[in-house]
């Protein structure tokens, strides 16, 4: 399963975190089976979101620690790069949540995984499974990948 995690899921994954986001990274990092996108928006965001000072309070990281976290993702035994260029407007409540949509679009993933409200409305769900790509939360995905595995 080709797989992008928004911005929300990939800060709750941190090497410090416990919880569902993280696991399902670990899932989807030791499986081979499972390919995590990003993109250097992904990757851009994610280091921003990182400086704001309630993540930093909320997740317990050092600078090293978010340093080393950016460089695991980006490793590529972790994740596949997709570089989706210029995005036309999908998301018309937030035009800044496009760049997500097109790394899956334009990477071919079967999902995306997020918290942001933005992405579940209907045009915006539309237009991703119009294009193979479901869009769910981490619980979702994880309670799917834990009954495969169950199997």
């Amino acid at each position: 399963m080709r797989i992008v995690l928004d911005t929300n899921i990939l800060v709750r994954a941190n090497a410090k975190a416990s919880g569902p986001a993280r696991e399902l990274l670990e899932i989807i990092a030791t499986s081979a089976n499972h390919t995590l996108l990003l993109s250097p928006f992904l990757l851009d965001e994610l280091e921003r979101v990182f400086s704001y000072e309630r993540i930093r309070i909320s997740s317990r990281l050092t600078e090293e620690e978010i340093a080393e976290y950016l460089g695991y993702l980006r490793a590529k035994e972790i994740s596949e790069m997709i570089f989706p260029g210029p995005a036309p407007r999908v998301v018309l409540s937030d035009p800044d949540d496009d760049p997500v949509v097109h790394t899956a679009v334009i990477g071919q993933a079967h999902a995306l995984f997020t918290l942001n409200r933005h992405f579940y409305n209907p045009a915006v769900r539309d237009y991703c499974r119009d294009r193979g790509v479901l869009i769910a939360s981490d619980v979702d995905i994880l309670n799917l990948l834990r009954e495969k595995s169950a199997r």
